[in-house]
């Protein structure tokens, strides 16, 4: 299924004009806060030294909620991208978990190698490879593939080389270093690695630990929200690249209730939709109902057509939000 095809650069279909009603919901950075927090994510820059189920504790403990949970999981040794949802955000976790990586690795090899012949093997491991999670893996050791979306060469200085690589989930890197050094018939080891995205986000925007709690103490001190606004992010950015369809708010209590989207709910949608892509169904307002597949390519919603258009996987928004409607927009007009 895609996940994060550039549908967002392909514009929107319109097929009505519609107004959202002021008095229900919230535009996402415009959540009361106490309703903010608990929808939210903090895109961490994960130190060394801690793992990434003690960052995720520390955020817990810092906004004193109840859950919260991290999307890919970093060794200990690693830095860099780890998003942190907050309470209900975390049953949006899979979205990011699901979607590629990527990192900055330093790779020491055992023996003098040519650079031309690095290049060559950096195109060679891009593409499906064969991997074999480590030992100590929290997974079930069986031969498995990933897919590396590339390999590109930074630098390399003597026997250091800096990489940059993309990938699937799951991709070792530490395990493609090695597996790098044996087809050299040197030997290979990793040295440093750091996730500079994971899914949507992307380091430039990172915030540290201390950030979290400067801005916490500063809402619960002095009553100051907009720095703990920066650092927490709306939940709804965990969409950020997959195709949108905005629906009327006629739909959405039905939606709420786990009903399917149907055509006539429909305001308006990506452009590069198509059939059986993973799309996030939105408010008016921008407010994320409910994650679900595209019946049709985006070409072939229209107005006045019926039958479902979106059957919905997960829900994020609880009943009664937005006023009752018609199902899913089933028999809107």
């Amino acid at each position: 299924m895609n996940y994060w095809g550039e549908t967002l650069a392909e514009g929107y279909i319109v097929l009505a004009e519609e107004r959202t009603d002021v008095r229900y919901g919230h535009p996402p950075t415009e959540r009361p806060i106490e309703e903010y927090i608990h929808l939210g994510v903090v895109v961490l820059d994960k130190p060394h030294g801690p793992t990434s189920h003690q960052v995720s504790a520390w955020v817990k403990e810092i906004l004193s909620v109840k859950r919260a949970g991290h999307s890919g999981t970093l060794d200990p040794h690693t830095t860099g991208v780890l998003p942190v949802a907050i309470e209900n955000a975390t049953r949006a976790l899979k979205y990011i978990t699901e979607r590629p990586k990527e990192y900055i690795a330093l790779m020491k090899l055992h023996g003098d190698v040519p650079l031309k012949r690095l290049e060559v093997l950096a195109r060679e491991f891009t593409g499906e490879i064969y991997q074999m999670p480590p030992l100590r893996s929290a997974v079930k050791r069986q031969l498995r593939t990933r897919r590396v979306h590339y390999i590109k060469i930074l630098e390399a200085e003597g026997r250091e080389v800096l990489l940059r690589v993309k990938c699937d989930p799951g991709t070792y890197i530490r395990t493609l270093i090695h597996d790098m050094g044996e087809v050299l018939g040197v030997g290979a080891n990793m040295v440093e690695l750091r996730r500079i995205s994971s899914g949507p986000f992307r380091e430039e925007n990172l915030v540290t630990l201390q950030d979290l709690k400067d801005a916490v103490v500063f809402w619960r001190e002095e009553g100051i929200e907009e720095e703990l606004r920066r650092v927490i992010r709306p939940f709804e950015d965990i969409f950020w690249g997959m195709g949108e369809v905005y629906v009327k708010d006629s739909a959405v209590d039905a939606l709420a209730h786990g009903s399917d989207l149907y055509f006539p709910g429909v305001v308006k949608l990506s452009g590069g939709i198509r059939k059986g892509d993973v799309v996030v169904v939105k408010t008016l307002k921008g407010e994320a109902v409910c994650v679900g597949t595209s019946e049709e390519n985006a070409s072939s919603y229209s107005r006045g057509r019926s039958g479902v258009a979106v059957r919905i996987e997960k829900v994020f928004m609880p009943p009664g939000v937005y006023p009752k409607g018609w199902g899913g927009g089933k028999e809107e007009s």
